[in-house]
């Protein structure tokens, strides 16, 4: 087994996350079209697949804790939450905005769903 397949973990996304790629989605659908919609969902997703396949790829937040780390796709930053054994997708944010600010405001919303999440994944494991 190599390096890759040993840190290789389960990736999560919160409401919030999935919430965001909706607008995201919807957003595009009325500026662009369907078909640019679909397009640009599908390079989120394969950035998704990324992170999962290698986590090593996401990027550390300045100012933020070193368990928040992020991965640019196109226009959107995927902003996540890595643990040992998992890595939960907390938001999906354009890289315009000021992204420190932004998840400072989120963030209590935020530790509260991963945890929830974090707590539903630790009891599956123990059935």
């Amino acid at each position: 087994m190599s390096s890759k397949q040993k840190r290789r973990g389960t990736l999560h996304l919160t409401k919030r996350a999935i919430s965001d790629l909706l607008g995201i989605e919807a957003h595009s659908i009325e500026q662009w079209g369907k078909r640019a919609a679909t397009k640009y969902l599908k390079e989120i997703e394969a950035g998704l697949q990324l992170i999962r396949k290698d986590p090593g790829i996401l990027r550390p937040l300045e100012g933020l804790p070193a368990h928040l780390r992020s991965y640019r796709v196109n226009k959107h930053c995927l902003v996540c939450d890595v643990a040992p054994e998992s890595i939960v997708v907390l938001t999906v944010i354009h890289g315009s905005m000021d992204l420190p600010n932004r998840l400072g405001e989120l963030v209590p919303q935020l530790a509260a769903e991963v945890a929830m999440l974090r707590d539903q994944l630790d009891s599956g494991r123990k059935k």
